[in-house]
């Protein structure tokens, strides 16, 4: 059996591992409170695998036995488990779908290659038995950017990069460090920290992702600010196709015409599999720290990092959460004790006699990396602002917690789902001039499919990456379902999406397109510009064989066709109030 390492196939992260709240004293009566959930009622028991109906493969002996030849009899799996694990990533619609035995298509065959040379024989010879090649990385994307289309008859072959997973060279005089695509986060990190190196890049899936998932769906990192996105970071990559191969060289800059480069980025293996990746990396900082702010209200903290965008300074985080969400942060935080405790007391104290409304208070991680005295300089910087706009530091004590437990957050959504309730995430990026009413609009747009519902939901919001011109916000929304999960869950995710196009937004800005935002596509880079990718993906793919509907669905959806969606949403009854 092959060594590479997997999520579990009923949820996020490791076996054994979960978000416990025993420990966090405000936790329960916040969930109550937010979307009334009883957290002393016990959770049901989970579905068992051998209580899910998975179909047979559906792989002919010959072009299986091919396979094998090519990549080993423990590196090419037909096993029901390894094929579930392959079939989805890790959306609530795709964990709802897997926890109530509702699974349309699953892949018939995982195989995992060696090499890049594995890689052109697998994809040459699916090509030649008309099969469909699906490329998995760490299988944490949530946009339905890996499962199979249920009405696919054609064999399906989930292309595991996982054994490619070596940082192959780095070239120290340029900054660049030549990595295969399946290496996952940590393993990355750790390759490049031993020689002096770090890549920058930390989106939330850090844990259980791979580069060539980074660059196929055109991710971003919490560090952004600083270091890029994955489209600043990649400089060079190489991608296997029928019969060749495209290689990008590292070049810094090239004005040879439409970006290839650009083409792949966020291509979602439409266009071939990524087998390798040439990208920027930096030594490592002398110092490394993430302060605290509170601001006296979400206004007060969106202004700071507006400010601070145009600024002198250049941070490495720029995060502030609103109201909602930083009441959540503090709902988490286990019970504190001692003289840290007292401190947050009178802390709290100082800020009432100041005036603050502590329901209003919003919570700011700001990053500085550097030298000691660029980095004091840049807090200095920022200090200034944030005492412009009313805010206080509070240390970097919060700021290293949050460090430690930032990759953490998506465990909290199989502890949720194991009683009965969705949370999810939605994120845009928009001008800062049209930031206000993207927020505004989102919350009322949730709001208002909840009230459809008849469910008591919640919708929370911080700005994760700040820019020139704009920024990233990033929401997350909860509620208790009822009968039909993901029936109510399409009303919300897409009035969400929709408030998104409504309001000036993009459809996503770092989590990609996949199948659950690919209605939004034309609104989002209009008729003409569908036309165009379709036009590229039809000239690289004629018969449809690499990852087929993903980016570019069948189906675009209208402002008018959410509206009618949100007025006939099944209405739940009505929930018990809440204390």
């Amino acid at each position: 059996m092959t060594d590479v390492k997997h999520m579990k196939w009923w949820g996020w992260g490791l076996e054994g591992v979960g978000f416990h709240h025993e420990d966090k004293p405000a936790f329960a009566p916040f969930v109550k409170k937010a979307v009334a959930l009883d957290l002393s009622v016990p959770p049901e028991a989970p579905i068992s695998f051998d209580q899910l109906t998975v179909a047979p493969p559906r792989l002919s002996p010959a072009f299986e036995a091919e396979l094998v030849a090519i990549v080993g009899e423990d590196n090419a799996h037909t096993t029901d488990e390894s094929r579930v694990v392959h079939a989805y990533g890790k959306s609530i619609r795709d964990l709802l779908r897997i926890r109530r035995n509702e699974i349309a298509r699953v892949p018939d065959i995982v195989v995992y290659p060696g090499d890049e040379w594995d890689v052109q024989q697998i994809v040459d010879a699916a090509v030649a038995a008309n099969a469909v090649i699906i490329p998995f990385g760490g299988g944490s994307n949530i946009a339905g950017s890996l499962e199979p289309l249920a009405d696919e008859t054609r064999t399906v072959v989930s292309l595991d990069l996982g054994r490619l997973n070596r940082v192959l060279d780095i070239d120290e005089g340029s900054g660049l460090a030549r990595i295969q695509a399946g290496t996952q986060g940590p393993d990355m990190e750790e390759q490049l920290n031993a020689k002096g190196w770090t890549m920058g890049h930390f989106p939330d899936s850090f844990t259980h992702s791979t580069l060539g998932g980074w660059v196929a769906t055109r991710s971003s990192g919490m560090q952004s600010d600083k270091y890029g996105d994955i489209a600043d970071i990649t400089r060079g990559l190489r991608m296997v196709r029928p019969g060749e191969i495209v290689e990008l060289r590292p070049l810094p800059s090239t004005s040879t015409g439409p970006s290839v480069r650009e083409m792949i980025i966020g291509s979602e293996g439409r266009l071939g599999v990524i087998t390798e990746v040439t990208v920027q990396v930096h030594r490592q900082p002398a110092v490394r720290e993430v302060q605290a702010y509170f601001f006296p209200n979400w206004d007060a903290g969106l202004a700071a990092m507006h400010e601070i965008s145009e600024s002198d300074a250049s941070p490495s985080i720029t995060r502030v959460s609103d109201a909602r969400e930083s009441g959540f942060s503090l709902a988490t935080r286990k019970a504190s004790k001692g003289i840290s405790g007292a401190a947050q007391n009178v802390l709290m104290s100082v800020l009432k006699r100041r005036g603050w409304v502590l329901e209003d208070m919003c919570l700011s991680f700001i990053g500085y990396e550097g030298s000691e005295s660029h980095v004091a300089y840049e807090k200095k910087l920022v200090g200034a602002i944030v005492k412009k706009h009313g805010g206080l530091g509070v240390g970097k004590g919060p700021g290293a917690l949050y460090d430690q437990k930032k990759f953490d957050t998506p465990y909290l959504r199989d502890f949720l789902l194991d009683r009965g309730a969705a949370a999810d995430v939605s994120e845009t990026a928009a001008p800062w001039s049209r930031l206000h009413e993207v927020y505004d609009t989102t919350v009322a747009a949730a709001n208002a499919a909840y009230d459809a519902l008849g469910v008591h939901g919640w919708i929370m919001c911080h700005l994760s990456h700040s820019y020139h011109s704009g920024a990233c916000l990033y929401f997350t929304f909860a509620f208790v379902y009822g009968d039909d999960p993901i029936g109510q869950y399409e009303v919300v995710k897409k009035s969400i999406q929709q408030a998104f196009q409504d309001a000036g937004g993009t459809l996503s800005h770092h989590h990609g397109v996949g199948v659950e935002h690919s209605p939004w596509m034309e609104q989002d880079i209009s008729a003409g510009g569908v036309a165009l990718m379709q036009g590229l993906f039809d000239s690289a793919d004629p018969k449809g064989l690499f990852n087929p509907g993903k980016v570019l669905g069948t189906v675009q959806l209208t402002a008018d066709d959410v509206a009618e969606l949100v007025a006939e949403a099944p209405r739940a009854a009505a929930p018990a109030p809440v204390e």
